[in-house]
């Protein structure tokens, strides 16, 4: 049950929006043109951040799933042609995050409007870059409605480690005991609770519930249940 909550704080990728709908079909894009139409070079990096080239889906256990922008990078630049480097390489990344289409599990303006009627301050603390994650909510139209967005460049550890929680707490005064920490993965969830936040799994990421339950006070299918659940 979740009791006293003045504050809610989103995940974005797989919890605003999507996972598999959102970034599926961007990765499958980046891959074919990273590899310069070298099937085994396309083949190496897919399996190196954990996608299968078949279905045009991420794996369950894919390491880039819930880190930050350093792990593709990371994972993809030993299979690179000369004509790359790292640094262009995360570049590319970055702009092409940037402009990847976003697809909400339910229609977010308005659920957005009902949480901030209920007197609710939110915010977004996100493993993506800070930029990225403004890009998207602003196509999103819903920017505007978070206090705070943080990235894994705000100046703060990324998800496990609690910090960036901690930090939106100060920022906008409140207990962390009284924010909601709502996430698809176990990083989030992990964060959550070593903030001292009550924390709630959504299933719209790659993570099934018996993965997420043990960390979450609730386990909803999606955030459009949110309403109900702080009724």
């Amino acid at each position: 049950m979740l009791t006293g909550v003045h504050a809610i704080l989103f995940d974005k990728d797989g919890t605003l929006f999507d996972f598999s709908a959102s970034w599926s079909a961007w990765a499958a894009q980046v891959l074919r043109h990273l590899s310069g139409g070298d099937a085994g070079r396309a083949r190496e990096m897919a399996r190196a951040i954990g996608f299968d080239l078949e279905s045009s889906e991420f794996q369950p256990d894919s390491p880039v799933i819930a880190g930050t922008m350093d792990e593709p990078v990371r994972l993809m630049a030993p299979f690179l042609s000369e004509d790359w480097s790292a640094g262009m390489l995360k570049d590319y990344l970055f702009h092409s995050a940037a402009k990847a289409a976003m697809v909400p599990p339910v229609p977010l303006a308005p659920l957005m409007q009902v949480l901030r009627g209920r007197n609710l301050v939110l915010g977004v603390a996100t493993n993506d870059a800070e930029s990225i994650a403004r890009d998207h909510l602003t196509r999103a139209g819903i920017l505007s409605q978070f206090a705070h967005v943080l990235g894994y460049d705000s100046g703060f550890t990324p998800k496990p480690a609690p910090d960036m929680l901690l930090g939106f707490a100060r920022f906008v005064g409140l207990d962390p005991a009284a924010v909601v920490m709502v996430g698809d993965s176990t990083h989030d969830l992990v964060a959550g609770r070593a903030a001292g936040m009550q924390t709630v799994a959504v299933l719209t990421g790659m993570a099934n519930e018996a993965d997420l339950a043990p960390y979450a006070d609730i386990v909803l299918p999606d955030i459009g249940h949110l309403p109900q659940a702080l009724a």
